[in-house]
């Protein structure tokens, strides 16, 4: 369980400004999920195959499809700046 020194260790390191009040109501939140760990940690899991995920994932593909498309005026009046007919957008990625 958490006691003070660790909630003021905790909260230094997350950097909150908490009061009094509010650090021992999150403290008590905090023992109390500690708390429902513990007892999950309890639990038999013997032969209870490992799953990574509650739901199995499944690929939902669509069709490309064409939709409605800017009119190139519209767009180059949208766009902050162009260059040789394209759009001119701030470099992300340092060329090396």
């Amino acid at each position: 369980m958490i006691d003070t020194a660790e909630m003021t260790h905790l909260m230094n390191l997350a950097r909150l400004e908490l009061s009094l009040e509010e650090a021992e109501q999150i403290r008590s939140d905090l023992n109390t999920m500690l708390g429902y760990f513990e007892q999950l940690q309890q639990v038999d899991t013997a032969g209870v195959a490992e799953m990574q995920r509650p739901i199995d994932l499944e690929n939902v593909m669509r069709d490309d499809t064409v939709g409605p498309m800017f009119d190139r005026s519209v767009l180059e009046q949208l766009a902050p700046a162009l260059q040789d007919g394209f759009v001119k957008v701030p470099r992300t990625v340092e060329a090396e």
